[in-house]
Parts: structure tokens; C-alpha cells; sequence
């Protein structure tokens, strides 16, 4: 990279992003006032919300389904999965899907859009707050999304991303008033944004690597249960089209039992799946790393700051 380019990648980086801040600002200070206003029928609205956003949309629809087509399903079905992902509030499904298809060309080079080796912070959400990640043009999102891009419905769904959450929240309000607002809209949305986070910034940073993949990709316990079996990422790295991410039994991968329901359901099919016991007998090879084994400590490769 050129010196000038290098300078104009500083000072993009350094830019904050003042509607993006001013809206994540509001809903954390949001999220914080539910303490004052606790109910169960709130939490437990606030904890279905959270599955149905984070594990059905997130990572069955967003992730699984339209980033790396670990299985096939009716279009009626990715629809519904695209519609309960806009509820985390993470950006529309051409935005994500680019974001995350770039992520994996460019994973812990220059070109990642949250790799902890330009610092922690940023791999969390420094990344939202500033610089350029969050304002790529069409044309440079639809090199990454072709298939996303001739879709009408997700050209549509990604301009108006936001409509569903409005929609949402004003039911929520409208049914079990202030404590139903900000538990089901505000504090649910940051808890899954922070866990979400996670997987761009934790798992490059500490956890265990059973695969020597190009990237700092780890598996993380915690966060996989923080998000719905996302956090087993060193085994995603490893075979990102592999609809499940838990590798064995003990790895607890929620998505992947949402995706199991849907094909005794009839819903899914041509389902890609990649278990260890598989890839140690050498009947499935890893594309994106050699096998290593487990590590029995946090030894992964740490992004400094």
C-alpha cells in the first residue's frame, strides 16, 4: 500500500460516523434505563425477541443461509429468516452479507473490516462508530452479493432495514407499554449487538484454535453460548459453508438445531455439515487450514492492539 492511500485509510478510519453514534448512543442509554422499569413479561418478551433476531435471523438467515448457503430452503422461508434478522438492527441483508464475504477474502489482512489487528476496539465496534465499513457504496456491495442483488425483496428489505424494528417496537409499546419498549427494543437490540461483537473481536483475540487457518480465528465457549453457536468461529474459518459450526456433541450450536428442525420440518435441504470425527478419519479435508487439535488453553495468534 502507498504511503497516500495509507494516510487516506487513517483519516477515514478517524471520521465518526455521527447518525450511526447519535442512534447507538440513544439505544445504549435505552437499554440501560430498563433497570428501572423491570418486568418479567418484559425480560422474558425481551429474551424471544433476542432468539428470534440474533439465532433465527442472524445466524440461520443472515449468516448461514445468505453469506455462505450452507443449505438451501423456500424463498419464503430465507424471506422470513431476512425479516426476524433486520430486528437486530445490524443493516440490511446486501450490507451484511458483503460486510461478512469481505471479512472472509480479506480475514485479519489489510481489507477486513473488523479485524482486531487494527485493535480491539475497533474489531468490537469502533468499526460502526468510524471510519468507512459501514458506507460502502452499492456498486462495491453488489460485486460481493450478486445473488442478493437481483433479488427484489432484499434490495427492498436493505433500504428499508429500519421499518421492521419501528413496526416492532411501536407493538411493543402499544401492548405492554414502557417496560415492553425499552426491554423487547433497547436492551435487547444492544445485548445482541454486543454479542454479535464478539465474534469479530473475541474470537480473533483469545480462545482455541483446532485448525491452523490464515486468520486468528478461535473457538470460544463463552461466546458461542453468547451466540447461538457463532463463537465456534475457528471451525467456521475452517469450512465456512458448513451449516453447522459446533464440530462435536459438546460444541452446543443453537443455530445448527434450528437448521436440523427445518429439514425434519421439510423446510431445508442440501444441508453442508462437517463433523470431526469425519475430518480425523481424513473423509473431509479443510479447505482453509490443516487440522491441529484442540488446545487446552487460550493459545490463539493475539491481535494486538
Amino acid at each position: 500500500m502507498q504511503l497516500q492511500d495509507l494516510e487516506k485509510t487513517q483519516a477515514e478510519k478517524n471520521e465518526v460516523n455521527w447518525v450511526t453514534a447519535i442512534f447507538m448512543a440513544a439505544f445504549h442509554v435505552g437499554a440501560l434505563a430498563v433497570f428501572f422499569f423491570f418486568t418479567w413479561k418484559a425480560f422474558f418478551i425481551a429474551a424471544a425477541l433476542w432468539w428470534i433476531s440474533g439465532s433465527m435471523g442472524i445466524g440461520m438467515g443472515y449468516h448461514r443461509l445468505l453469506t455462505h448457503r450452507g443449505y438451501k430452503t423456500y424463498k419464503w422461508v430465507e424471506y422470513f429468516l431476512t425479516f426476524c434478522a433486520t430486528l437486530a438492527l445490524e443493516g440490511g441483508p446486501i450490507f451484511w452479507v458483503a460486510t461478512h464475504r469481505i471479512h472472509h477474502q480479506y480475514s485479519d489482512q489489510e481489507g477486513d473490516p473488523h479485524s482486531p489487528i487494527d485493535g480491539k476496539w475497533w474489531a468490537h465496534m469502533g468499526w460502526i462508530l468510524m471510519g468507512k465499513s459501514m458506507h460502502h457504496d452499492t456498486t462495491t456491495l453488489a460485486r460481493y452479493v450478486p445473488d442478493l442483488a437481483k433479488d427484489k425483496f432484499h434490495v427492498w428489505i436493505t433500504k428499508y432495514h429500519y421499518v421492521p424494528q419501528i413496526v416492532v417496537g411501536i407493538a411493543l409499546l402499544a401492548i405492554g407499554g414502557l417496560p415492553w419498549l425499552l426491554w423487547g427494543t433497547f436492551f435487547r437490540t444492544v445485548f445482541g449487538l454486543h454479542c454479535t461483537w464478539l465474534v469479530n473481536s473475541a474470537t480473533h483475540s483469545w480462545g482455541t484454535r483446532r485448525f491452523a487457518t490464515r486468520d486468528l480465528s478461535t473457538n470460544s465457549w463463552w461466546v458461542a453460548l453468547m451466540t447461538f453457536g457463532e463463537g465456534w468461529h475457528n471451525n467456521h474459518h475452517a469450512h465456512p459453508t458448513s451449516a453447522a459450526h459446533g464440530f462435536t456433541w459438546y460444541e452446543i450450536d443453537t443455530n445448527w438445531y434450528g437448521i436440523w428442525l427445518l429439514t425434519k420440518l421439510g423446510l431445508a435441504w442440501d444441508v453442508k455439515r462437517v463433523r470431526l470425527a469425519d475430518i480425523e478419519r481424513g473423509l473431509v479435508a479443510a479447505p482453509n487450514g490443516r487440522l491441529i487439535g484442540p488446545q487446552s488453553e487460550a493459545e490463539s495468534w493475539a491481535a494486538g492492539d
